[in-house]
């Protein structure tokens, strides 16, 4: 049963950006639109452990979400048009009538990830919001594991997320590429998400880990996924060498054994850590607010315009 829950999560992970991409093309509402997915999976996780996963999940997790999909505009008293021109649609398609086993192979359109991306890093949000909507939206992570990598509680980052799916729609932020126009501006959006999930593992700015790999890694999924579907932003390429090439550092700012105390077994305090408390202790204290580093240090004068006097 665990084998089959790492699974789940496994293909989840995998194509939840591009079930709820999909999702979001037909029913114009991110927030809808992730609630079918999440309903999906738990049908997964009720069902797969009785006949086993299918051979194309994605494919199963994307039909059973569309049902749903149905189901909702069938539910609801309020039926707009396009929600009416939606159920026509999956009907005449007949996925409302298909067997789990006898599923629709279509799967998103590669465009519909990239929207998605766009959408969950628009300029109309604020940079935590972009983060939290992204990880969650296409890294397939749960609010839980967000609020663990950021270590914050998960009530902020449910906050997070939902502010910002109200924001997208207050706005009437629409699920479409950016025009030529737009673009650069845009791009420079998602491009710096992904180097802020990457730097928050790479230094973490909180907590006594020096460095979170698996946000690095994440950050570095993210930047392929674009690089994937923008094979010719040369920002983008350029992005993913410069995390790969950090990344690649990692294992190196990992402690030593000639770093552990050998009366406590922990980490000793290392230069680069000591530096960066010393800044944040000292930040206050500079008009800058930028705080002041160690080889920034003199020694006080005793007398002054007189040389300090040291004491042995």
């Amino acid at each position: 049963m665990a084998d089959l829950h790492r699974t789940i999560d496994a293909v989840w992970k995998l194509e939840s950006a591009k079930i709820i991409a999909g999702l979001t093309r037909l029913v114009h509402d991110v927030g809808l639109a992730e609630e079918l997915a999440q309903d999906a999976l738990v049908a997964a996780v009720e069902q797969w452990p009785r006949t086993g996963v299918p051979d194309n999940p994605g494919a199963w997790l994307t039909a059973i979400a569309k049902r749903r999909a149905v189901d909702h505009i069938r539910r609801s008293q309020r039926r707009e048009r396009t929600h009416e021109r939606l159920a026509r649609e999956l009907r005449r398609r007949g996925d409302a009538e298909q067997a789990p086993g006898d599923i629709d192979e279509r799967q998103a359109e590669p465009d519909d990830t990239l929207r998605l991306m766009f959408l969950s890093c628009h300029p109309v949000l604020p940079a935590p919001a972009r983060v939290a909507l992204t990880l969650k939206l296409l890294g397939g992570l749960s609010v839980a594991e967000i609020a663990r990598a950021f270590l914050v509680g998960e009530p902020t980052i449910a906050r997070r997320i939902a502010e910002a799916k109200r924001t997208l729609a207050e706005h009437r932020v629409r699920f479409e590429l950016p025009d030529e126009t737009q673009t650069a501006e845009r791009l420079s959006s998602v491009l710096e998400v992904i180097y802020l999930i990457f730097n928050e593992g790479y230094a973490a700015a909180s907590g006594d880990d020096l460095t979170r790999p698996e946000l690095c890694l994440e950050a570095l999924r993210l930047g392929h996924m674009l690089a994937d579907l923008m094979p010719h932003e040369a920002e983008v390429h350029g992005l993913v060498a410069l995390m790969e090439i950090q990344a690649s550092r990692l294992a190196a700012r990992a402690p030593a054994p000639a770093d552990l105390c050998p009366h406590t077994g922990r980490r000793r305090l290392s230069y680069e850590r000591a530096e960066y408390l010393f800044k944040q202790a000292t930040r206050h204290l500079d008009p800058a607010g930028n705080g002041y580093t160690l080889r920034q240090l003199k020694p006080r004068d005793t007398v002054e315009g007189s040389p300090a006097t040291h004491h042995p």
